[in-house]
């Protein structure tokens, strides 16, 4: 870092560098929501952007600026004076921002911007952006109830007319919640990196683990988090592509305006694959997904007493997935994945290339878990992509959504 410089942009780009050089100004406005506005920031910070804040008074009894500045390692906008702040931010000039993100916006504000208004700091940042031509996202923050006032709803119908992105909050126990703070930034990410080159593709993705259950509530499995495939599924879905993911219990939150299947076991896996593709017919098959190799003999419905000396366990092998898919259909682009433990590069490039000629696979992505830093619950991955005629691709340690766009760039070049 330059002497003087703001320690907490220190983290710019640790996570990935999707963002590097982006300018995005965050408005905060009178929410309680306000409280995510510096995790928003800090996460974008880490995807490479420099984040500047714009607030209103309202903001300002949520969150107090000094905070805000903390976060950003930039001074915050809180009025307009004669430096022109929302000129200078969002002006129509070279150096004006990439992105104006309002997170969380209120229904005064967005009410505001549709009708042209400019009273605070954040409407004529957003005004003068506007004109501009600088792309602007909303994520509102409101009582359910809100969402469905007339004029609310035609005030959104307006933004969204004129090209403005808003980000519709999620219904939970009766609740509105404002998108989770991966959303909104994977948003940001999609709207500034992402070219819309897969429109009129169907894309099947699977991801996660899958469960062998023993008894009425064990089960076998591992400890995917499905991370790896979301990503990839995020990065098809803002591509443009039809996407459906076969999702096991993971933890990662699918992204909405994906097609989302829940399963839990191989065998509900592979039903769901063969559906889908008798279905619809698909462009690509990305077989992310950590199914389960083997289950039980023979399950047990009630449960195993506890206080056994000793509980001996019959397993079989369970259906292998990815050698069913070409059965469905031949032409389908089929990517494989391989997850190994403890390996040479070399060793894990060969048995990573004769599972791919075995699975009659197109292409097939390995991974050492043993590895800090990759496969399983994380955020980076280290992999080798590895197509029929062995030729190999290194990714080294970056982030899964990284990782997801450059796998997906490989596919794109192939259907």
């Amino acid at each position: 870092m330059a002497f003087g410089e703001h320690t907490s942009k220190e983290i710019i780009g640790t996570k990935s560098k999707e963002l590097l050089g982006k300018k995005i100004v965050l408005c905060i406005t009178g929410s309680v929501a306000a409280i995510k506005s510096t995790e928003i920031a800090r996460e974008l910070m880490r995807r490479g952007a420099n984040v500047y804040a714009v607030m209103t008074k309202a903001a300002q009894q949520i969150i107090h600026p000094d905070m805000v500045e903390w976060a950003t390692g930039n001074p915050v906008v809180t009025e307009l004076t004669g430096q022109i702040e929302h000129v200078t931010y969002a002006g129509e000039h070279e150096k004006h921002a990439d992105l104006i993100l309002i997170a969380p916006s209120t229904a005064n504000t967005i009410g505001k911007v549709a009708a042209g208004i400019d009273d605070t700091p954040v409407t004529t940042t957003l005004t003068t952006g506007i004109g501009a031509g600088i792309p602007v996202i909303i994520a509102p923050a409101m009582h359910a109830s809100m969402y469905k006032h007339p004029i609310v709803i035609e005030n959104i119908e307006k933004l969204e007319s004129i090209g403005i992105q808003l980000l519709m909050p999620r219904m939970e126990e009766g609740k509105a919640k404002i998108p989770s703070t991966h959303e909104i930034v994977q948003a940001c990410v999609n709207k500034l990196t992402v070219e819309k080159d897969l429109g009129g593709k169907r894309i099947l993705i699977t991801a996660g683990p899958t469960r062998a259950y023993l008894d009425a509530f064990r089960y076998i499995t591992n400890p995917s988090s499905g991370k790896m495939g979301v990503a990839i599924a995020e990065n098809a879905l803002a591509r443009g592509a039809e996407v459906t993911l076969v999702y096991g219990p993971g933890t990662a939150l699918p992204p909405r305006g994906v097609h989302v299947i829940p399963i839990k076991s191989t065998e509900d896996m592979l039903k769901a694959v063969i559906t889908a593709l008798k279905e619809k017919k698909h462009h690509a098959a990305i077989l992310s997904a950590a199914a389960a190799d083997y289950g039980p003999v023979k399950r047990k419905i009630e449960k195993t007493p506890s206080g056994k000396n000793e509980w001996v366990l019959e397993l079989k092998p369970l259906p292998k997935i990815v050698e069913n898919v070409k059965k469905i259909d031949t032409d389908v682009y089929l990517v494989g994945f391989k997850a190994e433990y403890e390996l040479s590069d070399d060793e894990l490039i060969e048995r990573a290339h004769k599972r791919l000629m075995s699975a009659g696979m197109d292409l097939i992505v390995a991974n050492d878990v043993a590895r800090q830093g990759r496969g399983f619950g994380t955020d980076t991955n280290e992999v080798f992509i590895i197509d029929p005629d062995r030729n190999v691709e290194h990714l080294t340690l970056q982030s899964k959504a990284e990782i997801g766009k450059k796998i997906m760039d490989m596919v794109k070049a192939q259907i």
